[in-house]
């Protein structure tokens, strides 16, 4: 009864999810009604247990999410990213139209330009492209998804997209973690993705089938162009978070007693310190990181400015945007914790903790963080959930057999991007949405690079490293 309590509560939570109703109002909701069946009290598993552990992941990844959600919204707002966009996919040349979205959207995300802002910003160049190369719009989302839902969220050492950053809080790792394994994973995402894409256009392409007859969001004319940024420059604050985060990552020495002189000068612990502070240089140094990045957008575009946007405006949107996204996934981590202390759990957990191949976590963590990640819809909040719930054990059990953390860290980040993207994902409804598609148009392209390839080649690179060693 105990075990079919927690599974009840989170095939409520998947339907609400998929119904598209809100994760910050349901997840509590549902935490609530688990505990409640296993005898918890209502109100203290609430306000303690609930809202304890969101409160505690608002104070570790806050920073992130809204300097991330700034620097995308100045980068949309000021036309820095359409300029990237255009200036790749006309030097990529318009007879490699799928190649030229899909590395297009892979240089905005590794540069730190959110998902979502991606999708908006290459969408009318990859409509007006494909439409002169007669190349079936319908395609156009799965070439989107492989290069923001993909490799450059997950896999690439060194993204700061936040599925790359939240296990360094657990592991305390960096974004740079396993770098072997994440090149050599992206390296078999990207062939495999652009075969797929690329055998679906062939096929069209013997049927006869062309871009398509489509009404809906269609871009009316060309994309003007004549008052974007020049591209080069438009690269900048990508550099400089990509560049500064790496300097801070590794060559900065930072002050393993800094939480301990805090401590000294106060007299006492402040609120969810964290407990050493290897498990914030990945943080520290991504907001410092993003932070520059956003000083050097606004230096750069608030003259490409549109004369009825502001600054002002724009950092108020992104701040505004960055609200819902945390809170979203500060739900979901609380939900996790509430599920995670109930009694039933423990059965739940020894499951999970008895899949073993290879003598090590990694297989455990993969099929905990891809459940859960499909469960909720969400890349960040299922791993969340399963970090939150699990890292320590998975941690405890890399010790033992002398596994690096590094690989915990990788394994984790690649599994959060595979069933994330199920139809009920809102990155894969905003898509289709943008791109005026449906499901039945495009899903199946959707799915088999953003989900199919990325779960394979999650538990591929795990037989590597159980035969290789590799990290």
């Amino acid at each position: 009864m105990e075990v079919l309590g927690i599974w009840l509560s989170l095939i409520g939570l998947m339907y609400v999810a998929y119904q598209g109703f809100p994760v910050i109002v349901f997840a509590p909701i549902f935490a609530i009604l688990a505990a409640t069946l296993q005898g918890l009290p209502v109100l203290p598993s609430y306000t303690e247990l609930f809202m304890g552990n969101a409160v505690t992941y608002i104070k570790a990844f806050f920073p992130v999410f809204l300097l991330g959600a700034v620097f995308g919204k100045v980068m949309e707002d000021t036309g820095l990213a359409k300029s990237i966009a255009h200036a790749i996919v006309e030097k990529v040349g318009h007879s490699n139209g799928l190649l030229a979205v899909v590395l297009a959207c892979m240089v905005m995300t590794y540069g730190g330009i959110s998902l979502f802002v991606v999708v908006f910003a290459i969408y009318p160049f990859a409509a007006n492209l494909f439409k002169e190369a007669d190349i079936p719009k319908r395609l156009i989302p799965g070439c989107i998804a492989t290069g923001a839902f993909t490799i450059t969220m997950t896999g690439i050492p060194g993204t700061p997209q936040i599925q790359n950053i939240i296990p360094t809080n657990f592991y305390g790792t960096n974004a740079y973690a396993a770098p072997v394994t994440g090149i050599i994973a992206s390296i078999i995402i990207f062939v495999l993705c652009m075969l797929w894409l690329n055998f679906r256009y062939r096929q069209a392409k013997a049927r006869g089938e062309g871009y398509g007859d489509h009404k809906l969001n269609e871009p009316e004319g060309s994309v003007d162009v004549s008052n974007l940024p020049n591209w080069a420059v438009a690269l900048m604050p990508m550099v400089v978070i990509i560049v500064v985060n790496y300097i801070l990552t590794f060559y900065v020495q930072w002050d393993p007693k800094a939480l301990e002189s805090l401590v000294k000068i106060l007299g006492k612990p402040t609120p969810l310190m964290a407990p050493a502070v290897k498990n914030l240089i990945g943080i520290w140094s991504l907001v410092v990181s993003l932070l520059l990045g956003v000083l050097t957008a606004i230096i750069i575009g608030y003259k490409s400015m549109p004369k009825n946007l502001t600054m002002a405006k724009s950092i108020n949107a992104g701040a505004i945007g960055s609200l819902l996204a945390i809170m979203n996934t500060a739900s979901e981590v609380g939900y996790g914790n509430v599920i995670a202390a109930l009694p039933g759990f423990k059965q739940v957990a020894n499951f999970l903790l008895g899949l073993k191949f290879g003598g090590s976590p990694l297989f455990s963590e993969a099929v905990t963080v891809n459940v859960l990640a499909g469960i909720t819809g969400s890349a960040s909040g299922g791993m969340s959930i399963a970090l939150a719930a699990m890292s320590k054990d998975w941690l405890a059990w890399a010790n033992q057999v002398g596994l690096d953390p590094q690989m915990l860290h990788r394994i984790a980040s690649l599994a959060s991007g595979g069933l994330d993207t199920l139809p009920h994902n809102g990155a894969v409804i905003t898509l289709l949405a943008v791109c005026g598609l449906t499901h039945k148009d495009s899903y199946f392209d959707i799915f088999v690079c953003a989900t199919a390839i990325t779960v394979s080649t999650g538990f591929f690179m795990i037989l590597v490293h159980a035969v290789t060693g590799l990290v």
